[in-house]
C-alpha cells in the first residue's frame, strides 16, 4: 500500500483567523463523535481507539455515538445537520464521503461543501478469501472458472456502496469476466455463507476475515494494496495478479459541521495528528493492516476532492447502480 504522507502545513497558522477567542474556551462540555456505523464493527473501533487516546491526552470527554443505516449517510447526516460549534464532529469513510455520492440518486447531504474537514484517520486494504475448502487457489484460477461458465463465480459484498462492493464490480470489469455479485448486510452472514459453500469469494475487511483464514478456514487470494500486506506477505496483490494498477482502499477521516470555528477544526486537527503518531495508536491499528493518515484539513481536502473524482468515474464506467 502507498504510504501518503501527509503534514500538518497550515494548522498553526490558521489559529490566527477568526474564531481564535471561542476556541479558547472550547471545550465546555462533552464533545459528541457519531460513527455511522453499528457497534463492534472496524470505523467503530477506530473511532473509539482515536477517542480514547485524544480524551487522555487533553482531558476532554468524548462520547460516541453509534448511528448506522443507508450505507453511512444516516450518521453523516446528523453531523452535516448539526451545529457548527465544536461539539459535534463524525467519522466519515471512502464510502460515504467519496462512493455513495456517485451510487445513490439523492444524497442527504453533499460531502464536498457540508462539511469542515478536520484530518484524515487511517487507511486499510481489503483482502480476497475464498473457502478453504474452495478449488481456487489464486485469482488466475477463480478468473479462468468465470470465463469458462460465466455467471456461475459468485463475488459476495457486505452492503452496498462499500469499498469491497465496489472492488468486486471493477476487479470483475478488468478481468472481463461476467460473476454473480451477490450483496449483504454485515460481514457475518458472508463469512458463514462462504465457509458453506453458497458463495465463493469476498473483498473483505481484514479484520473480520484474517482470524479465520489464521485459523485455516478462509483462503487469502489476494489483497487490493499495491503492495503487499505484513501481516500477509505471502498473499499477491491483485496489481502484481495482472491486473496493473488496481488498488481499493477503505479510508476514515474525521469531519465537523460546515462553519464549524477555523480554531477548533485546526485544534482537533492536532490533537488527532498527536493521536495517530502515539506509537501505542500505530500498533492498534497494525492488527488489522491499517495505516495511520494523519493530515491537516487541506490535505484532506485535496485527498477527498481525488477519491471523490476516482470512484465517481468508476462507477460511471463500470456502469454500477443501486437497485
Amino acid at each position: 500500500m502507498h504510504r501518503r504522507n501527509f503534514c500538518l502545513g497550515a494548522v498553526a497558522a490558521s489559529t490566527l483567523l477568526p474564531g481564535r477567542a471561542f476556541a479558547q474556551n472550547w471545550p465546555a462540555r462533552p464533545i459528541r463523535m457519531i460513527v455511522p456505523f453499528p457497534a463492534g464493527g472496524g470505523t467503530d473501533a477506530i473511532s473509539r481507539q482515536l477517542a480514547e487516546r485524544i480524551t487522555n491526552a487533553t482531558g476532554w470527554s468524548m462520547v460516541i455515538e453509534n448511528r448506522a443505516g443507508a450505507g453511512g449517510n444516516i450518521g453523516l447526516e446528523a453531523v452535516a445537520k448539526a451545529q457548527p460549534d465544536g461539539y459535534t464532529i463524525g467519522m466519515g469513510q471512502a464510502a460515504n464521503l467519496a462512493i455513495n455520492p456517485s451510487l445513490y440518486p439523492k444524497m442527504p447531504y453533499d460531502p464536498l461543501k457540508d462539511f469542515a474537514l478536520v484530518s484524515l484517520v487511517a487507511t486499510q486494504a481489503l483482502v480476497a478469501v475464498v473457502s478453504a475448502k474452495s478449488s481456487y487457489r489464486s485469482l488466475g484460477e477463480l478468473i479462468a472458472a468465470a470465463k469458462a461458465k460465466p455467471g456461475t463465480v459468485t463475488i459476495a459484498h457486505t452492503g452496498n456502496g462499500t469499498v469491497g462492493h465496489l472492488a468486486g464490480e471493477v476487479f470483475a470489469r478488468q478481468a472481463g469476466i461476467k460473476v454473480l455479485i451477490v450483496p449483504y448486510k454485515g460481514a457475518a452472514q458472508v463469512v458463514t455463507d462462504i465457509l458453506g459453500g453458497q458463495v465463493d469469494v469476498l473483498f473483505g475487511n481484514p479484520l473480520a476475515v484474517m482470524p479465520l483464514s489464521t485459523a485455516g478456514l478462509l483462503r487469502p487470494i489476494a489483497v487490493t494494496s499495491l503492495q503487499r500486506l505484513p501481516a500477509l506477505p505471502d498473499v499477491p496483490t491483485v496489481d502484481e495478479s495482472g491486473y496493473r494498477g488496481f488498488e481499493a482502499a477503505n479510508w476514515s477521516g474525521l469531519v465537523a459541521p460546515a462553519k464549524t470555528p477555523v480554531a477548533v477544526v485546526a485544534r482537533l486537527s492536532a490533537e488527532v495528528n498527536a493521536a495517530l503518531r502515539r506509537p501505542e495508536m500505530v500498533e492498534k491499528l497494525a492488527v488489522d493492516s491499517s495505516e495511520p493518515l494523519p493530515s491537516s484539513p487541506e490535505r484532506f481536502a485535496e485527498f477527498l476532492g481525488a477519491e471523490h473524482a476516482k470512484w465517481g468515474a468508476l462507477i460511471r464506467e463500470a456502469g454500477i447502480k443501486l437497485e
